[in-house]
């Protein structure tokens, strides 16, 4: 219903406007003739986008298994046992999983910034198309010695690392803020259907093309997803040649204006200092603790304790993923509405989401930690992981709350700090894990668990809802909200318009 009338208002707007310019009906036709928004073009290209991300990212956690694995061939009724082809014990399969989050924590920040300076549509591209291209050399690398293997791992990460300041730099010039939280998580959710297809997929490609068929399949669909995202979109909806009239100025008129400028002061020290930055931080890491834990882990997990087969271990693996998918789209909309309809205001709509996601993935984890039958394991952790998606309409929204033209680099730092568990968590897995016990297992998630009751507290007491000061630039500063507690926040901009008719009386 909120979109049905976003757009009547903007037929009207638009329609008053060429009523006194007289514009053609060749254009009218034109304008009438786009059935679906620019703006969700571009959050429909974005899942796609972070689902090809996400598909780059974990297929090494299904192959790394059959790289390692004795096989068993039957010929003329007798079974031959063929040796691994990598000879790498648990430490080493750590180092490898965890070296793609070595490069991936060096360029969070890095890509925020030049998302403000040179626009997000660009740095995206460049992120995935590289780690494309290092994907389909995969399998070379692994075979010719391990380090450039380690090195390929670290290179993508390091042009992953910028995806996600690049997105949210994107989204700071085309999501407007009554649907900003259901815009960034349709693209978002992409990351956890690109983990449902690729975990399986993984599975059957190495069971029936041999592990190297991953890293081609994945490589080569990447890189068409790049030709269409640099065709289809804009760094901004003034730079955009097919949006409508209507929607361009619904935009405009909504964000009020954005910069994309090399030559932009970044109030690093405020950034740093401020509580409700730390708490986005916090709630990041928190969340990214057993996001990354299961994400790397799970296929292993299902093989050491339930002795799965690969295809089982992937399919079975994906399914809390597909779960979380769900949730996180759903939980977008859930929270525009409840912002929107002024039954909560975004600080407590954040909260809300971010605290009860962890909540409810501790409770979770801790009832598959002491769960004893494999079908309540898998069900328990489908929905601990599935929980987790309401968090993503609270903190992962935040940034664009509290520092609209910033929340690229306030991406970038959360997502830094947010990267550690992806390093630290499959060398200390590797650690507790020697004996591949359901009891090893438990401690796993009981780590996890805290971490999560943590990241609750950190987040109730510090998070905010309202534009920082240190946020507002220029004369943006009196057009703000400072309230807490309203609903909207930088909603409370008045329309570019209104703006302009009220200066001239």
């Amino acid at each position: 219903m909120e979109s049905e009338t976003n757009l009547t208002e903007d037929e009207s707007r638009i329609e008053n406007r060429k009523a006194e310019s007289g514009t053609s009906r060749s254009t009218e036709f034109l304008d009438d003739t786009i059935w679906i928004p620019k703006r969700y073009c571009i959050a429909i290209l974005g899942f796609l986008g972070f689902a090809n991300i996400y598909a780059l990212r974990v297929n090494m956690s299904v192959a790394i298994v059959s790289m390692t694995s004795n096989r068993t061939l039957l010929t003329n009724g007798s079974k031959i046992i063929i040796d691994a082809e990598f000879p790498w014990d648990r430490s080493v399969q750590g180092i490898i999983l965890g070296s793609f989050f070595y490069g991936y924590i060096l360029t969070q920040v890095l890509g925020g910034w030049l998302a403000i300076r040179y626009g997000g549509k660009q740095l995206f591209f460049c992120g995935v198309f590289v780690t494309a291209i290092i994907t389909l050399l995969t399998p070379l690398l692994a075979k010719m010695h391990l380090y450039l293997l380690i090195i390929g791992r670290v290179l993508e990460g390091v042009f992953e690392g910028v995806t996600y300041p690049a997105m949210h730099g994107v989204w700071s010039h085309w999501a407007p803020p009554t649907e900003r939280s259901r815009l960034v998580t349709i693209t978002l959710s992409g990351s956890y259907f690109g983990t449902v297809i690729a975990l399986p997929l993984s599975g059957i490609l190495t069971d029936t093309l041999g592990w190297s068929s991953i890293f081609y399949v994945f490589g080569t669909v990447a890189l068409i997803w790049c030709g269409i995202w640099f065709y289809i979109v804009a760094e901004t909806p003034s730079s955009d040649k097919s949006i409508s009239v209507a929607e361009k100025e619904y935009i405009e008129d909504t964000i009020g204006p954005t910069i994309i400028s090399s030559k932009v002061n970044v109030p690093w020290k405020s950034i740093m200092t401020s509580l409700p930055v730390w708490a986005i931080v916090a709630a990041h890491f928190s969340e990214n603790w057993g996001f990354y834990t299961l994400l790397t882990e799970l296929p292993t997990f299902m093989s050491d304790v339930f002795a799965y087969s690969m295809y089982d271990a992937g399919l079975i693996s994906a399914l809390p993923y597909l779960v979380m998918g769900l949730v996180v789209q759903f939980s977008g909309f859930l929270a525009d509405w409840f912002r929107t309809s002024g039954h909560l205001s975004t600080m407590q709509v954040r909260k809300l989401f971010t605290c009860t996601a962890f909540i409810c993935q501790t409770i979770f984890l801790l009832a598959a930690a002491n769960a004893t039958k494999p079908i309540s394991v898998i069900a328990t952790l489908t929905v601990a992981v599935g929980f987790g998606g309401l968090a993503w309409s609270g903190f992962s929204v935040n940034s664009l709350d509290i520092a609209p033209q910033y929340a690229s680099i306030l991406m970038g730092i959360s997502n830094t700090v947010a990267t550690i568990p992806g390093i630290i968590s499959p060398s200390l897995t590797s650690y507790v894990i020697q004996d591949k016990t359901s009891e090893e297992w438990h401690i796993v998630f009981h780590i996890s668990a805290a971490i999560y009751i943590i990241g609750t507290i950190i987040y109730a007491f510090l998070a905010s809802g309202k534009v920082q000061n240190w946020a507002i630039i220029g004369q943006e500063q009196c057009l703000l909200s400072t309230d807490d507690m309203s609903q909207t926040s930088t909603e409370d901009l008045l329309p570019i318009g209104t703006r302009y008719q009220a200066t001239q009386k």
